[in-house]
């Protein structure tokens, strides 16, 4: 069927509604726009499938929400314990629940038990539900921090992580055997509830969350002495965060903390924002401006699905807020984990701390003082989340921390993706226990680049949209891959990575389309095709002897590199 047969069949099927039909009918004599929706199918890959919300078969909609929901359902009850039961989570944007709601209806169609959160849910709970309750797998209906235009369906297993090869292939290929929509099986909601097979899951999940939560605390004491003294400034970016920040917060005595209200209510339009993404300097106009009438020590954004935090903190000597990246947050909560620990005598001997290829190498050092195991994986917070399933399975080794570039990371193992709730709580303590030593967040980082160098990273993505960028992509990767450069930043190049190929690596990794190159002097790049937008996404990463001469390495390398492409 081609892309006009199946534009056509959309908009004539009875299966399909009035206004899906009504959408279509509007864009009837634009061959491009029709080409863009019904020439391929949304792809199921990273966890799941995410994609701009409108009608065809290369959009989110209810329709392919319920074809993905069905294969997924066919793969439970071919090769999963689907008796137990799947959670569904959905956050602030629009069509979230209405998905979360079509989702619901076609497992319990296939006969899957249902377990729906009543209202917006964090993704960090979800993980946490299908943990707590035993579940077979688990859905998040989000797209994370991308534009409002934008929605996605996310798939855990029982584990509590984001499914990973081969069950990603796996599923993906169930999906693509659904050939007609016809053959989804639905019930109604009412139907699903009579049949005991849609349940409702409340506060229940939360109030056990946040106690367990609390149960992570290092440093009761200077909460104790000095929760009440650190000034904080939270938004959650009109998502997902508010209710548990505050609510976890509140119970380890931070009592002051100023909420951006313009961006409290979840909003699916994310009005206050360019985009509702924490790693953007933009997303914190707003919460910079309260920041300084509340003399706030520091400034926190979580995203819309709450698995990211973006952070600001004060630099006590010029009273000026310095954005952090995700690389710097998580070397200074590693550091504050590791060394409580260790000072109280709970740091074990075969723990290990995680990260993914492209985040900062610092940690390398970091880990090395403590005496930690670090563990690289690929791309994806699903490979830190599976590699404690493989430590509980071996016992080679006790997690402890694990963290990527883009703004997230995971403190307990009671969730198995990355976690902005447990992070802000954490960062917070940091600053109270620190404040108890006449310290603050950003003195102590600094005091780490003195100690183990001035590590500086940058991320920078080319957009190639449409079938020629897809060719662009593949080209550019094709040229670094065979015609390796020598020299780059005036570094030497020292080895190269192909994550693809297998050449120049060691351990084991699953195949992917990624290529670092480790220079001299602790400096490296990667190139990687990015798995949810059409985009080709450059990574780079320095040392220096302080923070201008790392800038300045910084510059040479990404000049280098970019002129290039």
């Amino acid at each position: 069927m081609t892309y006009i047969d199946q534009y056509e069949y959309w908009c004539t099927s009875p299966l399909f509604s009035h206004e899906i039909k009504k959408e279509l009918e509007a864009i009837r004599n634009k061959k491009e726009e029709i080409r863009n929706r019904f020439s391929k199918e949304l792809e199921f890959g990273t966890g799941g499938i995410r994609g701009v919300m409108g009608a065809g078969t290369n959009r989110m909609n209810r329709y392919t929400v319920a074809r993905v929901t069905q294969g997924l359902a066919n793969y439970l009850k071919e090769n999963g314990k689907w008796e137990k039961g799947v959670g569904i989570a959905y956050d602030s944007r629009h069509m979230s629940r209405e998905f979360a709601e079509e989702t619901a209806r076609c497992l319990a169609g296939n006969q899957i038990p249902v377990y729906l959160f009543s209202r917006l849910t964090p993704t960090p709970l979800l993980s946490f539900s299908i943990l707590s309750l035993s579940l077979a797998a688990g859905i998040v209906i989000t797209a994370s921090h991308n534009p409002p235009e934008y929605n996605g369906y996310k798939v855990y297993w029982d584990d509590g992580a984001q499914i990973t090869y081969p069950k990603d292939e796996e599923i993906g290929r169930c999906i693509t055997g659904i050939k007609d929509y016809g053959s989804i099986k639905r019930l109604s909601m009412e139907e699903a509830e009579e049949k005991g097979l849609l349940h409702w899951l409340g506060d229940e999940l939360e109030d056990e969350y946040i106690k367990e939560m609390e149960e992570w605390v290092s440093s009761p004491k200077a909460l104790l002495q000095a929760a009440s003294k650190v000034n904080i400034v939270y938004t959650p970016l009109h998502g997902t965060g508010n209710l548990p920040v505050r609510r976890l917060l509140s119970h380890l005595g931070f009592t002051n903390v100023f909420t951006v209200e313009e961006q409290m209510e979840p909003d699916g339009d994310f009005k206050t924002v360019k985009t509702p993404n924490p790693e953007e300097e933009s997303a914190f106009v707003l919460a910079l401006k309260l920041a300084k009438k509340a003399d706030a020590d520091l400034v926190l954004a979580t995203d819309p699905d709450g698995d990211r935090m973006g952070v600001y903190v004060r630099d006590d000597q010029t009273g000026k807020y310095c954005r952090l990246t995700g690389n710097m947050t998580g070397i200074l909560i590693c550091n504050y984990l590791l060394s409580r620990r260790k000072e109280t005598g709970n740091l074990p001997l075969n723990g290990a701390v995680i990260k993914t290829i492209v985040t900062t190498q610092m940690a390398r050092p970091l880990a090395e003082k403590y005496k930690m195991k670090l563990i690289e994986v690929l791309t994806g917070f699903k490979y830190i989340g599976e590699q404690i399933k493989f430590f509980e399975e071996s016992e080679e080794f006790t997690y402890q921390f694990g963290f990527e570039e883009s703004c997230g990371c995971l403190v307990e193992t009671c969730v198995r993706d990355k976690d902005a709730i447990s992070a802000v709580m954490v960062l917070c303590e940091a600053a109270a226990y620190y404040k108890t030593k006449g310290s603050s967040l950003w003195e102590e980082l600094n005091q780490l680049y003195e100690e183990f160098g001035y590590y500086q990273e940058c991320l920078e993505s080319v957009t190639l949209k449409g079938e020629d960028g897809l060719a662009q992509m593949n080209k550019i990767m094709e040229t670094f891959r065979i015609h390796s450069p020598v020299r780059a930043g005036g570094f030497k190049i020292i080895k190269k990575e192909d994550y693809e190929t297998g050449e120049g690596i060691s351990e084991r990794f699953p195949k992917s389309n990624v290529l670092r190159f480790l220079l001299s002097e602790d400096a490296w790049f990667a190139i990687r095709p990015s798995g949810t937008e059409p985009k080709i996404k450059f990574y780079f990463g320095v040392k220096g002897k302080s923070f201008q001469d790392a800038d300045e390495k910084l510059k040479r390398l990404k000049k280098d590199i970019l002129t290039s492409i």
